[in-house]
């Protein structure tokens, strides 16, 4: 599949974040490839935004959000989880989407016990940090450019005809006042559904 360039990323993040709906996350280690598709993202943009770490301005952490659109942006979380973030729209500007899930397809043995299993005989994985632990995503990936990296990128996907995007307010960020309820989180939603276990 056609590996998403930079063009792609240097958008409108709430724009990026719809589109990645669909994609592929694709993670080699040593002769092993795994593609995983993308199901659900989260939108944080600009300096303005409550809810993003790059309000606090440019620090040693944050400071690949405001670099190159397409480069990662990886974080732990309660000192135990990583999270993967890609960044997006112009240099200088801090803005970047959150991977929240993924559906793998086919063999179960390598998300196990990450994955939940799917009416499609795959394995969603729900929750920023059980894809950057099943995919084997920390810090040292940190800063990588997706749009060269042999480790970590993203293909182009689509949706079939019968899913949905749908939105909803982000997960888990009170303290970001009136930022909280931005509908700024995405997720595909199937006429099959009867429940969205991700949100």
């Amino acid at each position: 599949m056609a590996r998403l360039r930079r063009s792609f990323f240097n958008r409108p993040t709430v724009t990026v974040a719809r589109q990645l709906l669909g994609c592929y996350l694709v993670r080699r280690m040593g002769n092993r490839v795994i593609r995983v598709r993308i199901i659900e993202t989260e939108a944080y943009v600009g300096p303005k935004d409550k809810a993003s770490h790059a309000s606090r301005g440019s620090t040693p952490r944050t400071q690949v959000m405001f670099g190159k659109a397409g480069c990662l942006y990886i974080y732990l979380v309660y000192g135990m989880y990583y999270c993967l973030n890609v960044v997006t729209e112009r240099e200088g500007y801090p803005a970047a989407v959150l991977i929240r899930s993924s559906v793998k397809l086919g063999p179960s043995s390598f998300f196990v016990p990450y994955g939940t299993k799917n009416e499609q005989n795959g394995f969603e994985i729900s929750g920023p940090g059980r894809v950057c632990r099943a995919l084997k995503i920390d810090k040292r990936l940190h800063g990588e450019d997706s749009v060269v990296s042999r480790q970590l990128w993203f293909e182009k996907g689509k949706l079939s005809q019968n899913e949905k995007i749908m939105t909803g307010k982000r997960i888990g960020i009170p303290y970001a006042g009136r930022w909280q309820h931005k509908r700024w989180r995405f997720y595909i939603k199937k006429p099959s559904d009867r429940t969205i276990h991700w949100v």
